[in-house]
């Protein structure tokens, strides 16, 4: 049994996602995840709230409650909202969890004994109006570089250029606006992963197969400009992990705490254990997934990230486990994504512009949102959410395609035969011209998916589909029972055998549909080694029932006042 690690992105807790956010990381790598288990993988899928940073404590604030407090709360809504799209990870944790409290000291620890981390006197900007330092994500200016205005102190999202605040043109607080900025002394640990700047391109280098889009940022990043440049891994604040040398204290750094993108990654690791931990497992049991000299040199391990986080996880996280020197698991394989704007724009927390997780399953049910949203995921370049495209997916995909196969061969049955398969005769050339045509499809569907290719996938899925509504029109059962009963019967056979196989390869994509397939034949979901076998598996006398409409029409008038609703403050 092949073994396959899987991590998503961390979403940040300070609000409810979007679903750009949703399909820059977590959707995908749940639907990837539900097909290496379908396929017979042992699989850890990890994700968990990002918790630590400004961002969070201004949330907090804005909300007049306590950052743990708000972040408990946060925390539970966002895992409520993974249930809700059935994201099927085998644990969501918390950064700000005791386990990765433990685990980031220690590799601070490590990083600190092998010579990686060095104390820095440096200059940080302090904001006058708001009484405090400005993380470097907080301030923005004009970008050096290409001279982007909305530029921030840590990079440029315009050119991606890394950047420090001090750098920036005409600096302003992003929290005030505020123009009442000084410069103050600080000190601060770094990470030193430009010494590991050789290793790290050369172990890029390694990764052949990696998308495009993952390893030029992760080069651009490494020979830009002066190269690599070393890293600061703390901060002036209150909430996040308290900054310690393993278990001991570090003199020179009471009251600070390491950077968010420190310990972020490190929760991947974390949050394994914290699943051990609600499991009753042993720490030997998360140790196999993570630790080489353990058990997890077997291991296949994928991230799936949206593409402004790929240097930390092409770089900065690797630079720490290579730099501590222990045996951890590196990732293997690294899924990035372009950005999914919205109709005719980007989405915007603060004008309201977009459809949000919690808002899109008030709608609809999250089937037809996964659908969607897999079928154009942005892989190769941007994408873009439209209400027409929508619309168009939902009815001709899932209600014209899928949904109106099961309900015609379903209905079709119960009225001529009663609500069991009908024996009839052998299959014949239409059949087996059938089975050979899918046969072809799915070997296509699963080299995709193991390639994680998941437009050209949903092609093949679809693909799948069609020859089912292609073959039923063609042998047209309801015609053809007048004169043969027996051969209609036969039709109707292999196409209700149809069914508990879409169910298997729809699965990963459109689960409750999946299911509703398999309960309405009274079969598991199993993924098919052989189709002929698969579409011989229910047998004459097998009881089925009609299940209800799957997938309901978008009408335009729906189509028109959800775009009204969803436009936002000036649209």
């Amino acid at each position: 049994m092949s073994r396959t690690l899987i991590t998503s992105a961390l979403p940040y807790i300070n609000g409810i996602k979007h679903l750009g956010n949703l399909v820059g990381s977590q959707l995908p790598s749940d639907v990837y995840a539900r097909y290496c288990r379908a396929i017979g993988h042992e699989v850890m899928y990890i994700c968990a709230t990002d918790e630590h940073g400004t961002p969070a404590e201004l949330a907090a604030t804005k909300a007049g409650k306590d950052v743990a407090d708000f972040c408990a709360e946060m925390h539970d809504v966002q895992a409520e909202l993974a249930r809700g799209f059935r994201l099927s990870f085998d644990h969501y944790g918390r950064s700000s969890s005791q386990r990765n409290h433990a685990l980031t000291q220690h590799f601070a620890g490590r990083l600190a004994d092998a010579g990686m981390i060095e104390e820095v006197s440096e200059k940080q900007v302090y904001s006058n109006a708001d009484g405090r330092y400005l993380p470097d994500r907080y301030i923005e200016g004009e970008c050096p570089n290409c001279g982007y205005d909305g530029a921030r102190g840590d990079q440029c999202e315009n050119c991606t250029k890394q950047l420090e605040p001090t750098d920036l043109i005409n600096p302003r607080s992003a929290i005030s606006g505020s123009t009442d900025l000084e410069v103050r002394e600080t000190k601060h640990l770094y990470l030193r992963q430009s010494k590991l700047r050789d290793k790290l391109d050369a172990w890029i280098d390694t990764k052949k197969d990696w998308p495009i889009l993952t390893t030029s940022i992760a080069k651009k990043w490494l020979h830009d400009g002066d190269g690599l440049q070393d890293r600061g891994i703390t901060r002036d604040l209150d909430w996040g992990v308290p900054v310690k040398r393993g278990d001991a204290e570090w003199g020179g750094m009471e009251g600070k705490v390491f950077y968010v993108w420190f310990d972020a990654p490190i929760e991947y690791i974390a949050a394994t254990a914290e699943w051990a931990d609600a499991n009753g497992k042993t720490d030997a049991d998360w140790e196999r997934w993570w630790r080489t000299d353990k058990g997890a040199d077997d291991v296949n391990y994928v991230q799936f990230m949206g593409k402004d986080n790929v240097p930390f996880h092409t770089l900065s996280f690797p630079a720490t486990i290579m730099g501590s020197g222990e045996p951890w698991k590196l990732v293997d394989y690294i899924k990035s994504f372009n950005y999914l704007n919205y109709d005719g724009g980007q989405f915007s927390t603060s004008k309201g512009r977009g459809v949000f997780m919690n808002e899109a399953l008030d709608i609809l049910p999250s089937d037809y949102w996964r659908w969607w949203l897999m079928t154009h995921v942005p892989e190769g370049s941007d994408s873009e959410f439209t209400w027409d495209s929508f619309q168009q997916g939902v009815n001709k995909d899932l209600a014209d395609v899928l949904g109106n196969f099961v309900s015609r061969i379903t209905k079709f049955c119960r009225a001529k035969f009663g609500e069991e398969v009908p024996a009839g005769g052998e299959y014949g050339a239409a059949e087996l011209d059938v089975i050979a045509t899918i046969t072809a499809r799915l070997k296509s569907y699963e080299t995709n998916m193991a390639a994680m290719e998941m437009r050209k996938a949903t092609g093949d899925l679809r693909a799948i589909w069609v020859a089912g509504n292609e073959y039923l029109q063609a042998a047209a059962p309801w015609t053809v029972f007048k004169e043969n009963p027996d051969a209609a019967a036969t039709s109707v056979r292999f196409a209700l055998n149809l069914i508990p196989l879409y169910a298997a390869l729809s699965e990963p994509f459109i689960p409750d549909a999946a299911k509703t397939m398999a309960d309405a034949m009274n079969v598991g979901i199993e993924w098919p080694k052989d189709v002929g076998a698969a579409l011989n598996a229910l047998p004459a006398g097998h009881a089925f029932s009609v299940p209800d409409v799957m997938f309901a029409k978008i009408s335009d008038d729906q189509r028109d006042e959800m775009q009204a609703r969803f436009a936002g403050q000036n649209a």
